[in-house]
């Protein structure tokens, strides 16, 4: 009975941390793309200096 328990325990929390994993995969994704001209900032600008 115990061991059913915690089995079903960690298929739950398994769940849990895939379920936030993919979340945060999506979350954190940036919302500009680089080659669009305006995503660059001041490492671009300084580059063109050196």
């Amino acid at each position: 009975m115990l061991a059913r328990r915690f089995t079903i325990v960690c298929l739950l929390m398994m769940l849990f941390g895939m379920t936030f994993a993919i979340l945060v995969a999506e979350t954190s994704h940036a919302s500009h793309r680089w080659d669009d001209g305006r995503g660059c900032g001041v490492f671009c600008s300084a580059l063109g200096r050196n």
